[in-house]
């Protein structure tokens, strides 16, 4: 079997009293599109925070290409190549697309290959190519998306997060966002996308987890999870 790209085992956390991870475990294999499912407070950003060092791991284990990263600060998870894009996009809309996109390469590894970076970026996303000196609040919704997850990429992530990156758009701006996110996948980068389009999502991803009440309740390839009968019920309400 293959090393995973990223591989969380029984991990727990949580926020003062509460306890909102109750041993998750999953894995992501390198190449994989990964898909997180679960209702709004089963644990799925929490999760996320606590892979990248934001909250700090109660119990369990993270490991990234068999590199244990639970415990790192935040910053070193990101050096190390865990890199998310958050819900809400997060931009600095007085800044130029360009300069947004030169906030992800911060760290040392990313800087140093900013150049080819951003014209990898701008191949998958040519609007922010067209309108690279614009500022990033020129951009519409789904735009601004896009600039968010180039920003992300300008990172040189080994996995990347997507925590829901069609919250908020037009239809038609979802399917021009997933089409993006599927091109993501020649840059041979895994990912892990936190979705409420919960059909489209796992249509596009090799495996799925489902989440509820911070426990995986549910895995398997995305056509396995379409067809379950509890998630339909539940999250497609066939």
């Amino acid at each position: 079997m293959q090393q995973p790209a990223l591989e969380a085992v029984d991990l727990r956390a949580g926020y003062g009293d509460a306890q909102i991870l109750d041993g998750v475990s999953l894995r992501i294999d390198p190449g994989e599109i990964v898909a997180l499912i679960g209702a709004n407070g089963a644990g799925k950003t929490t999760l996320l925070r606590t892979v990248s060092g934001l909250v700090r791991a109660r119990g369990g284990a993270v490991s990234l290409f068999g590199e244990r990263i639970d415990g790192l600060a935040p910053h070193r998870v990101a050096e190390a190549g865990f890199v998310q894009s958050p819900e809400g996009k997060q931009l600095f809309l007085g800044m130029s697309i360009r300069e947004n996109l030169m906030v992800g390469a911060h760290n040392r590894r990313a800087y140093a290959r900013w150049r080819t970076t951003i014209e990898e970026v701008f191949q998958l996303f040519p609007i922010l190519a067209e309108r690279r000196d614009k500022a990033a609040s020129t951009l519409s919704g789904g735009q601004q998306q896009m600039l968010a997850v180039g920003r992300a990429l300008m990172a040189r992530p080994r996995v990347l997060a997507l925590d829901e990156p069609s919250l908020g758009l037009a239809p038609i701006m979802v399917d021009r966002l997933f089409e993006a996110i599927r091109a993501v996948r020649q840059l041979a980068i895994p990912i892990l996308i936190i979705e409420q389009n919960v059909f489209q999502v796992l249509s596009m991803a090799d495996r799925g987890y489902v989440l509820e009440n911070g426990r995986v309740t549910l895995s398997g390839t995305g056509r396995d999870l379409i067809e379950n009968e509890h998630l339909r019920a539940t999250y497609l309400g066939l």
